[in-house]
């Protein structure tokens, strides 16, 4: 099965601004954007949730209602998806992302595994945003793990950097994934300024740290310079993710018009390093994923 290459969409992000880009936002923008992709390949959505009133769309939202309306109409749109949900927040209230798994009950959600000091500098030296740190200290990320098991939600470890690959096997060891949630699952996200950097070589080392029988994948921000890291991961066999999250642009340097456009220069990246794209059950069966859940309501 490791010959199967799953693809995964990232719809939409976290503050782009839909006035400027084009990410959808609205239930049906979602909709339409996930079936784009389905249709080019992509197994699983990758789904972050925007505020809905007018003028408010380049916002997050926590809102277990527009989860559930968004969730529904992709899952109408697209049927067998996995749904992806996104939980990333700063600080100590978790109560909105908690409240979003619980209504939605999606297959796998996003575990951030570790704190980064999330930076980005302009070339004149001024910061970009004022510094911050993303905080994920063991203690939170065991809340989003304890929801997960009490809603048989798979895990997936989002790593920033080397050192939170490497705490993800003491969580392993110590427990805190329990079996039944699948396999260990990585995604390797490169290109955030004060991250690992979007680079082949270090890609290569990487799945050396990595818990035996695992599953993983890259996430890769940037522009011209993620193509040939996609196909790295390709072909080193890594699962394969893109959307207008992470990049507005195709690998010939054009802007993309919207995500069935990148999942589809992703596909080709599969079928160059050997591979064919993951159907939505094949995917399930290489995460370990239950099999009940294709069917969940929203």
């Amino acid at each position: 099965m490791m010959d199967k290459a799953i693809l995964t969409c990232a719809l939409t992000g976290v503050l782009t601004n839909p006035r400027q880009h084009p990410v959808p936002v609205t239930p049906a923008q979602m909709a339409a954007e996930a079936r784009d992709a389905f249709n080019a390949g992509a197994s699983i959505m990758h789904v972050h949730l925007r505020r809905q009133e007018e003028g408010m769309g380049h916002l997050p939202s926590w809102d277990p209602e527009v989860a559930e309306l968004v969730v529904d109409a992709i899952r109408a749109a697209c049927p067998g998806v996995i749904i992806n949900l996104t939980t990333g927040v700063v600080g100590q209230d978790i109560a909105g992302p908690l409240a979003c798994i619980r209504r939605v009950k999606p297959e796998i959600a996003a575990c951030n595994a570790g704190s980064l000091n999330y930076l980005k500098i302009k070339d004149d030296g001024q910061w970009a945003w004022p510094p911050m740190v993303f905080d994920n200290p063991v203690a939170k990320v065991q809340q989003f793990l304890d929801v997960m098991q009490e809603c048989q939600v798979h895990p997936e470890f989002e790593c920033f950097d080397v050192g939170i690959v490497r705490s993800v096997g003491m969580y392993l060891k110590a427990g805190m994934l329990k079996a039944e949630l699948g396999r260990a699952e990585y995604n390797l996200v490169m290109g955030v300024a004060s991250g690992m950097p979007c680079d082949a070589d270090l890609l290569a080392l990487i799945p050396r740290w990595m818990a035996a029988d695992s599953v993983w994948q890259s996430t890769l921000i940037g522009r011209a310079e993620i193509w040939p890291v996609h196909q790295k991961t390709a072909e080193l066999g890594g699962m394969l993710r893109s959307g207008l999250e992470d990049t507005f642009y195709l690998p010939n340097g054009d802007k993309a018009k919207g995500n069935g456009e990148l999942i589809a220069a992703l596909a080709e990246c599969a079928r160059r390093a050997g591979r064919v794209v993951a159907s939505p059950a094949e995917a399930r069966v290489l995460l370990g994923l239950r099999a009940s859940a294709a069917a969940s309501p929203g």
